[in-house]
């Protein structure tokens, strides 16, 4: 028999706000200081809630979402607080 193997997407994960919120505050404490992981989780909540939405909603075009948010994606600082204020995340120091 055959087996068939498919690629994880965490996107099939992120259904709910909460689930959202939990992967990224995950993210924000396993980052190892390049903001890797954040980038990533962004993208990831992104593309859960509709790439297309979230770009016209950060005023960031679509591919230049896509873009900042890739593996080799730099986006600077303003453009990730675009993106979280367009997802309704909000950053907060404890």
């Amino acid at each position: 028999m055959q087996e068939k193997f498919t690629r994880w997407d965490p996107v099939d994960h992120l259904v709910s706000e909460a689930d959202q919120m939990v992967y990224l505050n995950a993210s924000l404490e396993e980052d190892p200081g390049d903001g890797s992981l954040i980038r990533a989780a962004l993208g990831d909540i992104a593309r859960a809630r509709g790439m297309s939405r979230v770009s016209r909603a950060a005023g960031i075009s679509r591919e230049g979402l896509y873009r900042a948010l890739s593996v080799d994606g730099n986006p600077e600082f303003a453009t990730v607080m675009r993106v979280m204020r367009a997802l309704g995340l909000h950053l907060r120091a404890t």
